[in-house]
């Protein structure tokens, strides 16, 4: 019985074992496959986060789809693909397809992106206010200004218009463009608009801007009175960002609906590991948490 039995588990090794290689790498926390849809918005977080995920796990393959906002939420909420990175939590209207395969999501903030509004160079008026930018989305402003988008359907206009509570933007003072790269060049060449855009893009390198770079400013933003930041202007500097006090702030979120424990699982947990905390500190942007410094002290005596 004893020969019997070691037999059976020499079958089942070998069988598993012949498994795993017919299938390709076996899917745990640290190796696998996973997909994952991104906000182009927060494209250049990711590629950083992924190249270090990636070194430390060899096995681990996560592959992403860029968007705007409204090109990659339905492949999600009709359950394509169950990964994605957003700037806002799902409304529980969005959750409808989930809830009915009694799957669980998990919304994870991992990083904080500010929004800047930047403008030319040449320009010596670098300072806006919250109720500048608000009139101009409503179609009241008085001073002529004029804001640039990356493009209608991105993340950044939606945010612009849920923050100042309007329902339809003005037929003139608010443009948009194709991407975040024709918003920096148009403000480039372009004395009198506004571009919107978010803080990583500027800061990460970019070769098709880095010409641009030096013909445009980043611009201070005033609050409204009463709130953080309304007692002077502000620009989004990472320090800023942390402290919450720069005006145009948004949350970076991973949203999991893998409905297993898996790579995208274990890459969420990563994003907001200490490790990937501090590659989102070292990108200049807010991490979600501060990563604490631990130092060792050894007596040389």
């Amino acid at each position: 019985m004893k020969i019997i039995g070691f037999v059976f588990v020499l079958i089942t090794i070998f069988s598993c074992n012949r498994a795993a290689k017919k299938g390709g790498v076996q899917e745990t926390r640290t190796s696998g496959t996973t997909e994952l849809l991104v906000d182009e918005s927060f494209a250049r977080i990711l590629d950083r986060q992924i190249e270090v995920f990636r070194s430390d796990y060899p096995n681990a393959k996560v592959t992403t789809v860029l968007g705007n906002e409204n090109k990659i939420l339905p492949d999600f909420l009709n359950g394509k693909v169950k990964m994605m990175v957003l700037s806002r939590m799902l409304k529980p209207e969005e959750e409808r397809y989930y809830k009915q395969k009694q799957i669980a999501i998990f919304t994870d903030r991992f990083a904080i992106d500010g929004i800047a509004l930047i403008t030319n160079s040449a320009n010596i008026d670098t300072n806006i206010t919250v109720n500048d930018v608000f009139n101009v989305l409503k179609g009241n402003a008085t001073n002529n200004k004029k804001l640039v988008f990356d493009n209608a359907y991105s993340s950044t206009i939606r945010y612009f218009i849920d923050s100042a509570k309007v329902k339809e933007l003005p037929k003139t003072g608010v443009y948009t463009l194709q991407s975040n790269n024709d918003v920096i060049k148009y403000i480039a060449e372009n004395k009198d608009y506004i571009g919107v855009v978010g803080v990583n893009w500027l800061l990460e390198n970019n070769d098709d801007i880095l010409t641009y770079l030096p013909k445009i400013k980043v611009m201070g933003v005033k609050n409204v009175a009463g709130k953080k930041g309304g007692d002077a202007y502000y620009k989004p500097t990472q320090n800023n960002l942390i402290k919450g006090i720069y005006p145009f702030l948004r949350n970076v979120y991973i949203i999991n609906a893998e409905g297993r424990d898996g790579l995208g699982t274990g890459f969420a947990n990563w994003l907001t590991s200490p490790r990937g905390q501090l590659i989102v500190l070292k990108s200049g942007l807010g991490p979600h948490k501060m990563v604490s410094r631990d130092f060792n002290i050894r007596n040389t005596n």
